[in-house]
């Protein structure tokens, strides 16, 4: 069955004007004719907020309770005894200067960045590099710390960082699609409880506007926002 086919089979089953309840709108996707590899459940959230006023951005981590099915790769910038704690929490690379030289010349095959203050100058040095990328260490996000070992942890259990975009779409990773139905809805209500948790004192009306969700090559669901908050 082609790709396109395969789609259209799985689109078909979708009412584009309902909002679904959070658990039918799982049991579609997983329901749905499958492709060759595992996808990733996605959702997006469309807020109320003006993200061009700095008191408006929303951003946050959740501890996803069943994790996200990725093998997230962790770089911890760490020095002295706390390279030993990293390691030993499951980090899988530690160091300093190293890997800033090879963060410049183009490395790629990290996920998440920890660093203790003690570093930042050193992480400092390709900030312009990181930002872009999302991978900047930010204390808001625990990814500044000395308890390197707990945030290495979480990290690898499935604490997830969100943020909005410059269009007040807050879009993530919640899970796979081979995990149980019941596993991803936990999941997305999760997350959606953390987002409640971030609004703004400076928003204003409508906070949460839509949320849907959809796997890396599924069809998008609206989702009834009573269901998941």
């Amino acid at each position: 069955m082609s790709s396109s086919k395969r789609f259209l089979e799985n689109y078909k089953v979708v009412d584009r004007l309902k909002e679904y309840g959070v658990d039918e709108a799982v049991s579609i996707l997983k329901d749905g004719k499958p492709v060759r590899f595992d996808e990733t459940v996605e959702v997006a959230v469309n807020l109320g907020i003006d993200p061009r006023h700095s008191d408006q951005i929303v951003r946050g981590t959740v501890a996803l309770p069943h994790g996200t099915g990725k093998d997230v790769k962790v770089l911890v910038f760490a020095k002295g005894d706390k390279v030993a704690e990293a390691e030993a929490a499951g980090a899988d690379f530690v160091g300093g200067a190293e890997f800033v030289a090879k963060i410049k010349e183009g490395w790629t095959g990290i996920d998440v960045i920890v660093a203790t203050p003690d570093m930042m100058a050193e992480v400092g040095k390709i900030g312009r590099i990181l930002g872009p990328r999302g991978l900047m260490p930010n204390p808001k996000s625990g990814t500044v710390t000395m308890d390197v070992a707990k945030a290495v942890s979480e990290l690898k259990a499935g604490k997830i960082e969100f943020r909005c975009e410059k269009s007040g779409i807050v879009h993530v990773g919640v899970g796979k699609l081979s995990f149980e139905a019941d596993q991803i809805s936990a999941n997305i209500k999760s997350f959606m409880d953390a987002i409640m948790r971030a609004r703004p004192a400076a928003s204003k009306g409508t906070y949460l506007k839509k949320i849907s969700v959809t796997s890396s090559m599924g069809p998008g669901l609206k989702i009834d926002k009573a269901s998941v908050v």
